[in-house]
């Protein structure tokens, strides 16, 4: 074996870049591959990714189902068990947001009842359900609603 009879493994070269309109010998040359006439032959046109060629477009044959509320308010939920874990007197949005427990502080949050707390807490947050108001009140701590 010499290096004159390597060869490349199928695949492991790159083809160049076509080279459009180079004459006809090119196999490229002419129309440069955009056909005779019509919209996809003019410099500017674009096809668009959902684009199917004359047949009915996806988003048309599938059925649409279901409703989709734009008012919507998404909570943002912190369980009891994660508070607890916590060693801090007063727990605010801050606080929260601070280790990482809600993302936002403009989006609402809900104390949900999950878990047990075991020392008094002050916590202040948009909304609690009824067990974790209980819970907090229970444990000799104050549930304060923004």
């Amino acid at each position: 074996m010499d290096l004159g009879s390597l060869k490349y493994a199928p695949g492991s070269v790159k083809k160049g870049k076509k080279r459009l309109g180079r004459g006809d010998a090119s196999g490229q040359g002419g129309t440069a591959g955009r056909g005779h006439k019509g919209y996809g032959s003019r410099s500017g046109s674009k096809t668009r990714a959902w684009m199917e060629g004359g047949t009915m477009p996806i988003y048309r044959r599938l059925p649409k189902r279901g409703f989709t509320n734009i008012w919507r308010e998404e909570n943002q939920i912190v369980n009891l068990d994660t508070i607890n874990r916590f060693e801090n007197k007063d727990i605010t949005l801050e606080f929260l947001h601070e280790k990482g427990l809600i993302k936002s502080i403009e989006k609402p949050v809900k104390i949900l009842g999950n878990g047990k707390i075991d020392h008094a807490v002050n916590v202040t947050a948009n909304a609690f359900s009824k067990s974790a108001k209980e819970q907090i009140e229970a444990a000799g701590g104050k549930a304060t609603v923004i």
